[in-house]
């Protein structure tokens, strides 16, 4: 059921972290790989490396998910030299840890470029091409701030709270016509976009909170990605899928038996 022999994948953002891990994911599936990323020749290197290993086709191409052009110009070059595409996981996006009335207009609208508008690039591009086959998968990758607030993150968690948005309202629209779109919600992951932002004190707090004591990996995503991106979901549509290792439900505050 998680079989994706034959399929033609595609996953923003590839070239480093969650992006990597579930380019990485896919291909050990059996579909083939194409990403649109930021420059990143060395990234983009090591996600080729990963999907070559597992005998699949990679199409790593640059570009920004925030440019309508540029997915559409990208969409067409995958579907040219891979075939047509079968999954696409929206992950492309950037972290902004600012406060809110220091924030300008133009970093707000940059911030949501890549982290909703590139979304529905993404989507779009998909569905303009998944709807006349009546088949696919889309997977767009969200994050438990949109369930769970970070003061300095207005930005970035109101994009989160469209993406999840976005993704009930297409799930849907386009169910009918045979796509399913469902999210997968990352709580706190070790990446190269949250590395500088995870202190040894944010550490310490995200493990002490974490019911599992670790904070996740790209690969934890990336699994739960590929649930959603397989048939193994067949029945399931906008769904937020939370890979946090139960965070958002921990209210554990030190209490036990016996302190009463």
């Amino acid at each position: 059921m998680f079989d994706l022999t034959g399929k033609r994948a595609v996953v923003t953002g590839a070239s480093s972290g969650i992006g990597q891990a579930t380019a990485a994911a896919l291909a050990a599936a059996g579909a083939d790989v194409a990403s649109i990323h930021l420059p990143d020749p060395d990234g983009a290197a090591q996600t080729t490396a990963l999907i070559e290993q597992a005998g699949r086709k990679a199409l790593m191409v640059e570009g920004t998910t925030a440019s309508a052009d540029d997915v559409e110009a990208f969409a067409d070059r995958v579907e040219a030299e891979l075939g047509p595409i079968d999954i696409w996981v929206n992950n492309a996006a950037r972290l902004l840890i600012q406060p809110f009335l220091e924030m300008t207009d133009e970093t707000w609208n940059d911030l949501l470029g890549s982290n909703l508008t590139g979304y529905y690039h993404g989507c779009r591009a998909a569905l303009r091409r998944m709807v006349p086959r009546g088949a696919g998968a889309i997977v767009n990758v969200s994050s438990i701030t949109a369930i769970q607030a970070i003061t300095d993150m207005s930005a970035y968690i109101a994009a989160k709270g469209g993406v999840v948005g976005l993704t009930q309202a297409l799930a849907v629209e386009f169910a009918p016509q045979g796509i399913r779109i469902n999210a997968v919600a990352p709580g706190a992951t070790m990446t190269a976009l949250t590395r500088d932002a995870y202190t040894p004190e944010v550490k310490a707090t995200y493990e002490a909170r974490i019911a599992l004591g670790r904070i996740g990996q790209p690969e934890d995503v990336a699994r739960a990605v590929l649930f959603l991106a397989s048939d193994a979901s067949g029945y399931v549509i906008g769904h937020q899928l939370v890979v946090d290792g139960g965070m958002t439900i921990n209210g554990n505050v030190g209490m036990s038996g016996d302190n009463g």
